[in-house]
């Protein structure tokens, strides 16, 4: 690729806006830090890679999302964020599941963003053992940002209760856990065959450069 991707770009001015809304008037200043902070890592390494392996359009849009769900969480806290009470209410539960939505994510784009490197770069060759692979990194991924959790809990004490969101849940940790899982056999079974077009699409456009 000669130049980064346009839906990169245009994320990136999503993303920024909408980090700059959030982050405006949050509810906690402590929490929205913690919360966005993945993005603060994400969006530069996007830019970096983006000449050597850019993404397909898809991909791009689903971080988009994801990023979404993460600043309202971060700007409500995942216990206050107005579409959780919503959905409370409609479902009849005893507690805003707003931060299930963005465990679901983060393991729905992070499964397609693995799968897309290990498909594209070769690194998994055998589709049957592809699936597996993919969902042992999303369960990773997602036991890693539980020990972050654990690590903010320990060095914030009460102060991040907002941060981890468990509203008197003692099961969090592993529903938490369960929901990324979710996410991720969800992106396989919905979007594989999308996914697999428009990398096929961005390969022949790599090669006829």
């Amino acid at each position: 690729m000669t130049g980064r991707p346009r839906a990169l770009t245009a994320i990136s001015i999503a993303i920024l806006g909408l980090l700059a809304l959030s982050g405006a008037r949050p509810y906690d200043r402590v929490t929205w830090v913690l919360e966005v902070f993945p993005i603060a890592i994400a969006l530069p390494v996007l830019w970096v890679s983006a000449r050597r392996f850019p993404l397909t359009p898809l991909l791009y849009g689903l971080i988009l999302v994801h990023a979404t769900v993460l600043m309202a969480g971060g700007a409500y806290t995942y216990a206050r964020v107005p579409l959780g009470f919503e959905l409370e209410g409609l479902l009849h539960l005893t507690r805003n599941p707003y931060d299930k939505i963005g465990h679901f994510f983060q393991g729905f784009v992070p499964a397609l963003v693995a799968r897309e490197i290990f498909l594209r770069g070769g690194y998994v060759r055998g589709r049957k053992m592809l699936p597996f692979v993919v969902l042992c990194v999303v369960l990773a991924i997602s036991a890693t940002y539980e020990l972050v959790e654990w690590a903010a809990a320990i060095s914030l004490g009460q102060g991040a209760d907002e941060f981890l969101g468990t509203q008197g849940d003692p099961w969090d940790t592993q529903s938490d856990m369960l929901f990324a899982l979710i996410g991720g056999v969800t992106a396989l079974l919905l979007v594989s065959q999308i996914h697999d077009r428009q990398m096929e699409r961005l390969e022949r456009s790599a090669r006829d450069l």
